[in-house]
């Protein structure tokens, strides 16, 4: 993983500012990629590189180039079928500079133009010049793993790995975009194409960008998750298939992502998901050293600590467990926001920093999370609700603007996802100030397109909310803001075995009745799991991953908390109502009060994140 960042001018040659001003931006990024930096202009073009070593330690440095040098790559990433598109490149007389696998993306380019895409399984985001055509090509990985934001502004394309790159261009101005805060407090979180940041765009998972030399920019999409319509039925296979199936696709998928040439460690929080990664890891790699890595909280309400040593000692990894403390939180939190680049509407984002602190204390670069299963394979209750829903026959009314609302969303009146949202449209603008509920219904996300509706319509409501859940909560939110993030600010990279793009195209084959057998989430995983999990984490109750919220913040009575909330500088700010914010604080406040999460949102932990938001880059 590293971080990558750029401009392409339209009109004019690269100065000398310039290439101050990619350093200024590269510098932004020393997170992602620590090991080595550098930066390169050419004609109109200017391109950053800060690298995280994994692959090709010794030659793996960008940009990479082709044989002639007319075609020049930086990427952020993995591809972890490198060795099998290496020598398939190789017997077609390619020849190869160096031992990086991302060298195979300008090959493969080279032969099959930007048709090359979907045959790469991997995670990354690249920027790719061909000097001949005069073009550049920035795609992002199919699961959206790796981000990639860009504006266009006074003639030029700006990119990069995080936004803090791209506000370090002149041209760049900092304006908030409401819609994206209003994503935040509607949505699980932010959703591409939008940002935090008025007209700075991130680009959509499935998809890549064609820069031409005239400032023609064209978005095509390449993938995406297509579940077949109607309901998806066994149709003559049998149950065993499907396991097979599954199983010997999740071993390919952490086979691969076990490829580098780094030692690699396993995040392990005592849930199926990771338990299963770890105790595969053993079987399929019984001699290599294991480190694992959890978090564990000091109270018992939140402790999976007991599961998480049976697995370590099952699995014979070596458990490295770190206590979060509730003040950790409140330490972390500025920090947390600042690299998430938006607010957040959970604080477990401040744990998972933690965690992956301890993960570069420890020496290791690579990590394998758990992070997919539950969108996949039914594993939220949402899915659960929705067949309790459908076996009732008394089904209560909708009324008229919920239903307006529910159809503009998903094309679907009937469809409940989270929440009754023309209710929380009042709660909304109650929250909003005067002047910004001037012009709620031109920002209120709930007007803007969100999803492709094409993709759920005559769909079986199990395969309707996964691909909702895909594309709103998992790929801008838990491999984001929750997941890239957290970890590369303090540079580590995460693999997804969940996330491999043959598992999850298979998934969409898997019949609904044996993801939600009855009423057992996720019934083939724990099928599957039960040949290597032991009986304990098989058979424990699902834990919900959550850390103390805002108003345990408030309760403890935390002097920039305070601040961020006081009623002067809410009012001077201009985004929220000072009077509300006032009266959720009381609430908030009262001693042994709490957000019932998931089922309500925390209000104030967005205000307060938002106005840390504003602090660090407003």
């Amino acid at each position: 993983m590293c971080g990558i960042c750029g401009f392409v001018k339209f009109d004019k040659r690269v100065s000398v500012e310039d290439k101050k001003i990619i350093e200024n931006m590269n510098n932004k990024l020393i997170h992602r990629g620590p090991d080595a930096q550098d930066t390169v202009t050419f004609d109109n073009i200017a391109l950053g590189f800060t690298r995280l070593s994994i692959i090709g330690l010794e030659n793996g440095m960008q940009p990479i180039y082709n044989e002639d040098e007319t075609v020049l790559l930086v990427c952020n990433g993995e591809i972890f079928n490198y060795i099998e598109l290496r020598e398939q490149l190789k017997s077609k007389g390619h020849v190869f500079r160096t031992s990086s696998d991302v060298e195979v993306i300008i090959h493969l380019y080279e032969d099959y133009g930007m048709e090359f895409l979907n045959m790469l399984n991997g995670q990354f985001a690249f920027a790719l010049y061909d000097k001949r055509k005069k073009k550049m090509f920035c795609a992002r990985d199919q699961m959206g793993i790796i981000p990639f934001h860009y504006t266009l502004v006074n003639n030029t394309f700006i990119f990069g790995s995080e936004i803090k790159a791209i506000l370090e261009h002149p041209y760049v101005k900092r304006e908030v975009d409401l819609t994206g805060l209003d994503q935040v407090f509607t949505f699980p979180g932010l959703s591409s194409p939008r940002t935090m940041f008025k007209n700075i765009k991130s680009l959509e998972n499935g998809y890549y960008l064609t820069v031409n030399d005239n400032g023609q920019i064209t978005n095509t999409e390449y993938w995406d998750l297509i579940f077949p319509e109607g309901e998806v039925k066994m149709n003559g296979k049998t149950e065993d298939y499907y396991l097979e199936e599954l199983e010997a696709l999740f071993d390919k998928a952490i086979n691969l992502r076990l490829r580098a040439d780094v030692p690699s460690g396993l995040y392990l929080s005592g849930g199926l998901d990771s338990s299963m990664i770890t105790m595969r890891v053993n079987q399929l790699a019984p001699k290599v050293k294991k480190e694992a890595f959890s978090i564990d909280f000091i109270d018992s309400q939140h402790s999976e600590s007991v599961y998480q040593k049976l697995i370590a000692q099952e699995s014979n990894s070596k458990l490295n467990q770190r206590t979060f403390f509730h003040n950790d939180i409140s330490e972390r939190l500025q920090h947390s926001v600042y690299h998430s680049e938006c607010p957040i509407k959970e604080t477990y984002n401040t744990a998972s920093l933690s965690l992956s602190e301890s993960v570069r204390d420890k020496g290791i670069k690579v990590i394998l999370s758990g992070e997919g299963a539950d969108e996949f394979f039914a594993g939220y209750v949402g899915y659960r609700f929705d067949k309790m829903r459908g076996m009732n026959v008394n089904q209560f009314p909708i009324e008229t603007l919920e239903s307006d609302i529910r159809k503009n969303l998903w094309g679907d009146q009937s469809f409940f996802y989270e929440k009754n949202y023309s209710e929380f449209n009042e709660l909304k603008k109650k929250l909003y100030s005067t002047e910004v509920n001037a012009s709620f219904n031109e920002f209120n996300c709930l007007n803007h397109k969100v999803i492709n509706k094409d993709r759920i319509n005559n769909r079986d409501v199990l395969n309707k909310r996964a691909y909702i859940d895909y594309k709103l909560r998992l790929v801008d939110h838990l491999v984001s803001d929750h997941g890239d993030r957290m970890a590369m600010a303090n540079s580590v990279e995460v693999r997804y075995p969940f996330l491999d793009k043959d598992l999850i195209e298979f998934s969409t084959r898997v019949p609904s009745e044996l993801k939600l057998k009855d009423f057992t989430e996720k019934y083939i995983l724990k099928k599957m799991a039960t040949k290597f999990l032991p009986k304990q984490v098989f058979d424990r109750e699902k834990f919900h991953f959550i850390a103390p919220g805002s108003p345990f913040l408030l309760q403890n009575n935390i002097e920039y908390i305070n601040d961020i909330l006081s009623y002067d500088l809410i009012k001077k700010q201009g985004y929220f109502d000072p009077d509300e914010i006032e009266r959720l604080k009381n609430i908030y406040k009262q001693k042994g009060f709490t957000v019932n999460a998931p089922f309500e949102s925390d209000l104030l932990i967005i205000v307060i994140t938002f106005g840390i938001l504003l602090d660090k880059y407003f």
